[in-house]
C-alpha cells in the first residue's frame, strides 16, 4: 500500500528563512510558467507543454544562480508538473461540461508546498542516521533540518514534500509497499448513519459524539477576525493578526482530524464489515442563496446547516476510515442513502410520514418505533450486505 507520513519540522531561524525563500521562488516559477502558457496561446495559438518548459529550466537556473539556481532541479520539475496537472484537470472539466476553473496565478499564502520527487535527488530522509537522538532531513539549499519523528517509517521513502501551515513547517513522506497491519477478525458488521447531532450512529445503537470543534472556537475566531478587519492590508500588524486567525483554524483542523482518527480506529477494531452512506458533501453544502431573479428560500437556516455539516467533518472522517479499513483488512461498503431515513427497518414500508421528528421514527404500516438514526443505520447495513451478496453472486 502507498501511505504518507507527516512529521513536524524544527528548523532554525536561518533554515526557516531559507524554506520561505524556497517556497517563494517555486511560486514565482509556477506563475512564470503559467504566464508563458497563456501568452504563447493568446499571441500565437501555440500550446506549451511540460516538456517544453522543463527543457528551459537549465537556462533559467543559469541566468539566476543566486535565485532559482539554488534549489533542486527535480523539485522545480515537480512544480512544473503541478501546473501541467492543473491544465489537464481544466481540460477534463471542460470536456465533462463542468465549471472549467482555469488555472490561476498563485499569490502569497496560496502556494505552501514544495515536492522532491525522489529521495536522494536534492533531498535525503534521515540524512544523519548516526545521530543518537534526533532525525534530520537534508534539503538542497536549506541544509539538514531537524524532524520531530513521532513514529517509525515502515517502508522506503519515495517522495518528500515540505509544507508550511501558518508558522509551522511539516515534512510529508510518501512511501510505497507499506505493510498492512491486519487486525483479527470479529465476524461483526455495522451500518453507519452520519449526522450533525451525533457524528455517527451505528446500527447497534451506539452514538459517537460530534464535538463541534469550530463552534467551540467561534468566540476566539470572531475576536481574531475582528482584529484582522481593523488592520491595514499588507501591514505588519495585519500579518500578525492574519497569523493568529490561521493558527486558530489550524488548531480546529488538527482537533477534527484527531477525533476522526480515534472514531475510525474504534470502528475498524470492532467490525469486519463497515457500511456507510455514499454522501455527496459538496452538493449537500451548496449555498441556497440563489440569484437575484430566483432568490433562495430559508437561506439563513441552510447556511447554518451547511456550517454544522462542515464542522462535523464527514469528509475527513470517511477518508480516514477508508485508509484505516484498507490497512486493517476490513471491508468498507458505500451505499446510496436515498430513502434510508424514511424506510422502516422492520417491514420495509417507505413514507415521509414515518419520520415523525428529527430523532423519532414511527412506521405508519407496522407501528415499529425506534430512534430515527438507528433505524437509518440498520437500513444502510442491510443495503450494504445486499450489495456485497450481489457482487459475490456475480
Amino acid at each position: 500500500m502507498r501511505r504518507s507520513f507527516t512529521f513536524l519540522l524544527r528548523p532554525t531561524a536561518k533554515q526557516a528563512a531559507a524554506l520561505a525563500a524556497c517556497l517563494h521562488d517555486h511560486r514565482e516559477l509556477y506563475n512564470a510558467a503559467l504566464e508563458h502558457r497563456r501568452t504563447a496561446y493568446r499571441r500565437a495559438g501555440v500550446t506549451v507543454r511540460y516538456g517544453d518548459q522543463s527543457g528551459e529550466l537549465k537556462h533559467i537556473r543559469a541566468d539566476d544562480p543566486d535565485g532559482q539556481g539554488r534549489w533542486s532541479f527535480s523539485s522545480q520539475q515537480a512544480t512544473l508538473r503541478r501546473l501541467d496537472k492543473a491544465f489537464a484537470a481544466f481540460f477534463t472539466r471542460v470536456k465533462a461540461g463542468r465549471t472549467p476553473g482555469f488555472p490561476r496565478f498563485k499569490g502569497r499564502g496560496w502556494f505552501d508546498t514544495v515536492e522532491w520527487p525522489r529521495d536522494g535527488d536534492g533531498c535525503r530522509w534521515d540524512s544523519q542516521p548516526e545521530h543518537p537522538a534526533a532525525t534530520y532531513v537534508r534539503l538542497q539549499g536549506i541544509g539538514h533540518v531537524r524532524v520531530h519523528q513521532h513514529r517509525r517509517v515502515p517502508s522506503t521513502v519515495k517522495t518528500i514534500s515540505v509544507k508550511r501551515e501558518g508558522a509551522r513547517w511539516y515534512v510529508i513522506l510518501s512511501c510505497d509497499d507499506v505493510p498492512a497491519e491486519t487486525l483479527p477478525a470479529t465476524g461483526a458488521a455495522v451500518g453507519l448513519d452520519m449526522g450533525v447531532a451525533s457524528l455517527v450512529t451505528t446500527s447497534d445503537g451506539e452514538r459517537l459524539d460530534n464535538p463541534r470543534r469550530l463552534a467551540a472556537s467561534a468566540g476566539r475566531l470572531a475576536t481574531a477576525q475582528q482584529a484582522l478587519a481593523r488592520t491595514k492590508r499588507g501591514s505588519k500588524r495585519g500579518g500578525k493578526a492574519a497569523a493568529r486567525v490561521a493558527a486558530l483554524h489550524a488548531r480546529v483542523r488538527r482537533q477534527r482530524l484527531d477525533g476522526a482518527h480515534k472514531a475510525a480506529f474504534a470502528l475498524v477494531r470492532d467490525y469486519d464489515v463497515i457500511v456507510h452512506e455514499d454522501l455527496r458533501i459538496v452538493n449537500m453544502t451548496r449555498s441556497a442563496s440563489g440569484t437575484i431573479a430566483q432568490p433562495g428560500r430559508n437561506v439563513a437556516q441552510k447556511s447554518g446547516l451547511n456550517r454544522s455539516i462542515l464542522d462535523a467533518g464527514w469528509g475527513v472522517f470517511l477518508r480516514v476510515l477508508a485508509h484505516k479499513a484498507e490497512s486493517a483488512g476490513r471491508e468498507l461498503i458505500a451505499v446510496n442513502p436515498a430513502g434510508t431515513s424514511r424506510t422502516c427497518s422492520r417491514c420495509g414500508h417507505c413514507a415521509k410520514e414515518n419520520r415523525v421528528t428529527q430523532a423519532e421514527f414511527r412506521c405508519q404500516a407496522c407501528g415499529h418505533e425506534a430512534h430515527a438514526d438507528v433505524n437509518a443505520a440498520k437500513n444502510i447495513l442491510r443495503a450494504g450486505l445486499a450489495l456485497r451478496d450481489a457482487a459475490e453472486a456475480a
